[in-house]
């Protein structure tokens, strides 16, 4: 009886600090860009629903930053941000949450990226 107590008290403790840290803000590289990510068939995707494909050893992070898996969100519609690697594969790839999603400026393509001003602290974009 005490074990099923203490394991639930265990689950829930442990799914409290998830829950905040979802609202978190988290550190994007510069070359990170916003889009909307569909894994159609692994590693096939599409970005801003253009054909593309995920690079060997690609990272998704959900919105609590833990891994995903590909096959976990096929089909599915995500506002991400992403960085792509010199081959124009997708390499990284972050599920936004609630707190990323209400900073609605972000570049969208690298040509934006490359004449917007980015202050890594605060993880804003300011067009020029």
């Amino acid at each position: 009886m005490h074990r099923c107590v203490i394991a639930a008290t265990l689950c829930v403790a442990t799914l409290a600090p998830l829950s905040a840290h979802a609202q978190m803000h988290r550190h994007f590289p510069p070359q990170a860009l916003r889009g909307e990510l569909v894994v159609t068939q692994a590693p096939d995707v599409l970005v801003n629903g253009q054909i593309g494909r995920l690079s060997p050893g690609a990272r998704i992070r959900g919105d609590t930053n833990l891994l995903v898996m590909s096959g976990s969100i096929t089909g599915q519609k995500n506002i991400v941000h992403y960085t792509l690697n010199e081959g124009g594969q997708v390499k990284d790839v972050w599920i936004l949450n609630p707190a990323e999603l209400a900073n609605k400026v972000w570049p969208r393509t690298v040509q934006e990226s490359a004449t917007w001003l980015f202050e890594p602290g605060t993880q804003t974009w300011t067009r020029k």
